[in-house]
């Protein structure tokens, strides 16, 4: 689902994507005043001066583990979702990752041409980020713990099979944690990690 411009001075930016399998798609518009969005029979529009706070983050599932999401808050409304994939199948996502990224900075753009200041945030929230960090590195260590007994017993299968989990477990949580990472941004110099294609790890 492309970016799809319009004709004119100031064209309207389209982004759309489906959040389930079975639901109306979402789609979201950028007109030269607001941002509008249409799910179904339900549609609104936030000015952009409305909007009080963004955050961008990197929010694999287990059918696509390259997955993204911008969350918007406004003045009165609704907090939006938009995610860089849309349900294609009962086992499969497509991926958005060039119409996603433009539209994002484009919003980002036409929200401080408008005088707006929203708060820009990136990743996790710092504390449920740090209590996951924890987590995950109580895990590895325990995984590591028990790959190294498994050698020293001479189960060399076991301490495969573990080992290859830790690693599995190492790159994906690792990399979650890498992109997620809490921090502010600026409308013009938006956060590669937490933008598809834009950290050269695909």
């Amino acid at each position: 689902m492309d970016v799809s411009p319009q004709p004119g001075a100031s064209p309207d930016l389209v982004y759309a994507y489906k959040p389930s399998l079975l639901g109306a798609p979402f789609e979201f518009r950028l007109t030269p005043t607001a941002l509008e969005w249409r799910r179904g029979r339900y549609a609104a529009q936030i000015p952009y001066r409305q909007i009080r706070r963004l955050r961008l983050s990197f929010r694999p599932v287990s059918m696509q583990s390259h997955r993204f999401r911008t969350e918007v808050w406004s003045a009165g409304g609704p907090k939006l979702q938009i995610f860089s994939t849309s349900w294609r199948s009962i086992v499969e996502q497509e991926r958005h990752d060039a119409a996603y990224t433009a539209f994002i900075v484009e919003l980002h753009r036409r929200i401080a041409a408008a005088g707006a200041a929203p708060t820009l945030q990136a990743g996790t929230p710092v504390v449920v980020y740090w209590i996951g960090f924890a987590v995950f590195a109580a895990a590895a260590l325990a995984l590591a713990a028990l790959t190294a007994r498994a050698l020293q017993a001479g189960a060399y299968a076991g301490a495969g099979l573990v080992g290859g989990f830790l690693a599995l477990f190492l790159w994906q949580m690792g990399t979650f944690f890498r992109r997620n990472r809490p921090g502010a941004y600026r409308a013009d110099a938006l956060p590669p990690l937490v933008l598809p294609g834009q950290a050269n790890s695909e």
